[in-house]
């Protein structure tokens, strides 16, 4: 047990890039959640707000209601979501994984969000080779900015962490220590 607990974040980061890998494999028709959407939110709450919503993904291409309709435009956003929290759990799962790994703290700073980096964009290449799918740029500049969202919110959390354990003790000055 104290084994798999040294462990759980690196089997956590591994669960995480595997589902990504899964994802990737499979094509849009085997992906989309429209057909689900249409028999489930068939009086399409929520328009009202959706159709404000314009998104320059690609070049020459803006998703809206308008343009793609409310269910493709609502996966659209559900998509991005996904991209954007996977990614987010993967930094933060390699960042825990890593703590008292790598040292000083701010190499695990940089080096985390760059190999979320990385791994987004061997995601998007992989991709390439799937039927349905198209690797973008955008997709890994999400993911990277996830990755980097988990990161500092880590950083916040271990400084105000770290403060409130060294204020108890009467100290002034604290040292992050997530």
């Amino acid at each position: 047990m104290q084994t798999l607990k040294k462990w759980r974040w690196f089997i956590l980061a591994l669960l995480v890039i595997l589902f990504l890998f899964i994802s990737s494999s499979m094509t849009y028709k085997q992906q989309t959640a429209v057909p689900l959407f249409e028999r489930v939110l068939h009086s399409e709450p929520g328009l009202g707000l959706l159709a404000k919503i314009h998104i320059n993904y690609a070049p020459g291409e803006v998703i809206s209601v308008q343009t793609s309709g409310y269910y493709k435009t609502l996966e659209f956003i559900m998509r991005k979501a996904a991209h954007f929290g996977s990614y987010f759990l993967m930094a933060l799962f390699t960042y825990r994984a890593l703590y008292g790994r790598m040292t000083p703290q701010w190499l695990r700073v940089i080096f985390v969000p760059l190999a979320c980096g990385g791994a987004a964009a061997l995601d998007e290449w992989h991709q390439a080779f799937t039927g349905g799918r198209s690797p973008m740029v955008q997709d890994v500049i999400l993911d990277m900015a996830g990755a980097t969202v988990a990161v500092l919110i880590c950083v916040i959390c271990g400084w105000i962490w770290a403060r409130s354990k060294h204020g108890k003790q009467g100290r002034h000055s604290a040292r992050s220590v997530s």
